[in-house]
């Protein structure tokens, strides 16, 4: 059985797949390619989120803690999310050093429907939020 590629990078003027209501070139397009940091904790959870679903594990491994970051990621290409629901966020702004998001994320894997239910920690380290851990 041939695998599954990950979903293509939508076009900037295409709607982010974070469902923040922006197009991907404003939103979380920039973050995945570099060009600018996450302003909060719960901008960079939403970046994540992107990153998951169009497959871009380097992105992942880069916006994850040193501390915590895996040695290696693999992401499933049969996975796709496809609907990220912010539950909470507390602190996490431009000038907190901390902050929490809970989240849902909801996937699909071959027959498999599912949802990620987490509450994700993160901190701010040279000016630079990172994803640490999480809860499910």
């Amino acid at each position: 059985m041939p695998t599954a590629a990950p979903p293509p990078r939508p076009a900037a003027d295409e709607r982010c797949p974070c469902l923040s209501g922006d197009v991907f070139g404003q939103c979380c397009g920039p973050l995945l390619a570099g060009d600018s940091d996450a302003p909060t904790a719960a901008a960079l959870m939403r970046s994540r989120y992107t990153a998951f679903a169009v497959g871009d594990a380097a992105y992942l491994r880069a916006s994850w803690h040193p501390d915590t970051r895996p040695d290696s990621l693999e992401l499933d290409p049969e996975t796709r999310w496809y609907r990220l629901d912010i539950l909470g966020t507390a602190r996490g702004g431009p000038f907190d050093r901390d902050g929490t998001v809970e989240f849902r994320a909801s996937y699909r894997s071959g027959d498999e429907r599912g949802v990620l239910h987490e509450l994700s920690r993160f901190t701010r380290a040279g000016g630079r939020w990172f994803y640490v851990d999480g809860e499910l």
